[in-house]
């Protein structure tokens, strides 16, 4: 796998911009539908994209997740297999890095459930 950086966070390192280490977590993950591609993927495997698709909202646009799956895929965080067919298949993997996100964002899944009562009382 080739190591590479978006280039949003390349200007963010070169201008030292980040501040701290949290700051640098939320940018890799911030993006309505980054969390839940890392949890499928670290979940159910492998998947292309319509699979994936499936499994997040069908309110996503094709555009914003195409976006987001690059994004992720430039920060080390899921792999992109494009297989020579007609049509062209593509399946997106976890990567290692990613794999270390899955406990946050499980994390973060907990914390929603365990207080979602509390919003809906505040409507």
């Amino acid at each position: 796998m080739e190591r590479t950086l978006r280039d949003h966070l390349k200007t963010r390192f070169t201008h030292g911009e980040f501040t701290c280490k949290k700051e640098l977590t939320l940018s890799i993950i911030s993006g309505k539908w980054k969390s839940a591609i890392v949890y499928h993927l670290g979940h159910q495997g492998t998947l292309r994209y319509g699979e994936l698709k499936k499994y997040l909202d069908v309110s996503v646009s094709h555009r914003v997740l195409t976006k987001q799956l690059r994004e992720l895929e430039q920060d080390g965080i899921i792999a992109r297999e494009t297989y020579p067919t007609v049509p062209p298949r593509v399946e997106y993997s976890i990567t290692p890095m990613g794999l270390t996100l899955l406990p946050l964002i499980e994390q973060l899944l907990d914390w929603g459930e365990a207080h979602i009562e509390y919003y809906r009382e505040l409507l």
